[in-house]
């Protein structure tokens, strides 16, 4: 019995390589797609978040500077009793301009850290595309190799399938004439 093979449906074999094309592709494009998305992230913090900040800086600091003018201007106007409202301009001013330097040593920071958190993701990614791109494919190459051994093993007058699934045509079937 050992020499025997139970074969009940090869269609079955023939789905299940279907699927795994179909899966090896979306993998492929979802891995492509996680790659792009840290390359941008990784731009992002590099470039646009620091020169984002850097120019926020500069701006409030111009307002601060013209609001530090106004008050001044207040103080030594004979007409304004109290600048109170030029000093919480001043205030509002200085809390921006603290409120970007955070914002920068903070984009600085991811900057610093950025691929020592990423990597540990980025190379499990890096071994799933390896699987995707390398093993199975050779998965389906052996789905392939076995499913032509089947065919031709039930070509030569092995056992008829039997069970679940479409059931093959016999050798004896096939050269009937109808």
């Amino acid at each position: 019995m050992a020499d025997q093979a139970k074969i009940t449906s090869l269609d079955a074999l023939q789905s299940f390589r279907a699927h795994l094309v179909i899966f090896i592709t979306k993998a492929r494009r979802s891995l492509d797609q996680s790659g792009d998305e840290v390359r941008r992230a990784r731009a992002w913090v590099q470039t646009e978040q620091r020169t984002h900040w850097e120019g926020q800086i500069r701006r409030r600091r111009r307002m601060l500077e013209q609001a530090e003018g106004e008050l001044m201007t207040a103080r030594m106007s004979e007409f304004v009793d109290s600048p109170s409202q030029q000093q919480a301009a001043v205030r509002k001013a200085k809390a921006a301009v603290a409120e970007a330097e955070q914002k920068l040593d903070r984009v600085k920071a991811w900057n610093r850290n950025f691929d020592s958190t990423f990597d540990p993701h980025v190379r499990k990614m890096e071994m799933l595309r390896d699987y995707v791109d390398h093993d199975l494919p050779k998965a389906v190459a052996y789905l392939d190799q076995v499913q032509k051994i089947l065919e031709s093993y039930h070509q030569m007058g092995g056992p008829a399938p039997s069970g679940p699934g479409p059931a093959l045509p016999s050798s004896t079937e096939s050269e009937q004439p109808s």
